[in-house]
């Protein structure tokens, strides 16, 4: 049986030279009645880039990629996404039910997007993962996305655990400590998980900026402790080695507190120090200023929301309004200030 083929050609910025003058082909049979078409993400790709996205799903609620993938989409990215597991509603319900992706259904994933060209990426994103299988699989799944390409941004949020307790297994601290943190370009850890990966308590703001030296020694340039309470200060702190050997430029922002406990929002920080951290590359503190901004934004309005239906926002953890706060994602006032440590 004879095939048909076609052919498309990248042409962007965003895309290595190698890449642009590499040829997609893709076969079809010659019994239809036309051409495959291209892959219009990969012919016509967007300003900001292509992200690939692992995280977790639920039907109901925003966590995981419910959380990342629509403000990503709002900054201009495309993104497909990939669903470690998909739950009706987050854990925190009373009941939930769903299935957990193990890493041969998700290296087959990978396979099939690689069977037909697609496995070009410039940024990928991950977040919750369960198991070290799972995690392990994460690993070959970076190594194959750079064997296509060399520039992928791998922006890791390493979920382990929160307010002193560890909600993964312990084993997974050593595989991202020793495995993950290595081949990451971007690493947003929380006050509890910076201490895990580094060993070190952090009490202190200049804790904080030592955990982030010790996470640039050990692979990423970009670092982000996005929740630090010291001195019932609520701070984030962010730290850019632009060069290996430089003195990281180092920052923090002085978050307020809401008196509520929020869901999804560790997921959404993430997803949005990526997007506006590619737009700016060289200033994160900026990204990160409009990332806080966005997130403080939405959350008063989730607050406000659960207020005006006549539910006390401090009784139970609460579900953010994501789609009702896209401008505030698309287009943030800033209101939170980043300050450069000297």
């Amino acid at each position: 049986m004879s095939d048909s083929y076609s052919l498309f050609v990248i042409s962007s910025p965003l895309f290595s030279s190698s890449f642009r003058r590499h040829c997609i082909f893709r076969s079809s049979s010659s019994r239809k009645s036309a051409m495959a078409p291209p892959i219009l993400s990969l012919a016509l790709p967007s300003e900001t880039g292509r992200v690939l996205s692992i995280q977790s799903h639920t039907v109901q609620g925003y966590v995981g990629n419910k959380s990342a993938v629509f403000p990503l989409q709002l900054l201009g990215y495309d993104v497909d996404p990939i669903n470690s597991v998909q739950f009706s509603n987050h854990t925190g319900y009373p009941t939930f039910k769903g299935q957990v992706l193990n890493g041969k259904e998700l290296w087959d994933l990978i396979e099939g997007l690689e069977g037909n060209d697609l496995l070009y990426y410039t940024h990928l994103l991950t977040g919750y993962i369960g198991s070290i299988s799972f995690l392990n699989t994460i690993l070959e799944v970076v190594s194959k996305l750079r064997s296509v390409n060399p520039g992928l941004v791998y922006v890791c949020d390493p979920v382990m655990g929160d307010e002193g307790k560890l909600y993964v297994p312990p084993e997974l601290v050593s595989v991202y400590r020793e495995k993950v943190v290595p081949v990451a370009s971007m690493l947003t850890p929380n006050q509890f998980e910076a201490e895990q990966l580094t060993g070190l308590r952090i009490v202190s703001e200049e804790d904080g900026r030592k955990a982030c030296n010790i996470l640039h020694a050990a692979g990423p340039e970009k670092v982000v402790i996005t929740s630090i309470n010291i001195d019932g200060n609520l701070l984030l702190i962010g730290s850019h080695q632009k060069g290996k050997g430089q003195c990281p430029e180092q920052f923090k922002i002085v978050i307020p507190k809401i008196p509520a406990y929020f869901t999804g929002t560790g997921d959404l920080t993430t997803a949005l120090l990526l997007g506006w951290s590619n737009k700016y590359p060289d200033n994160l503190d900026k990204a990160a200023e409009l990332t806080v901004s966005s997130l403080q934004a939405l959350l008063q309005r989730t607050v406000n929301d659960y207020r005006h239906a006549g539910f006390d926002p401090q009784t139970s953890s609460l579900e953010i309004r994501l789609v009702q706060s896209q401008d505030d994602i698309r287009n943030p006032q800033v209101n939170f200030k980043a300050q450069r440590y000297s």
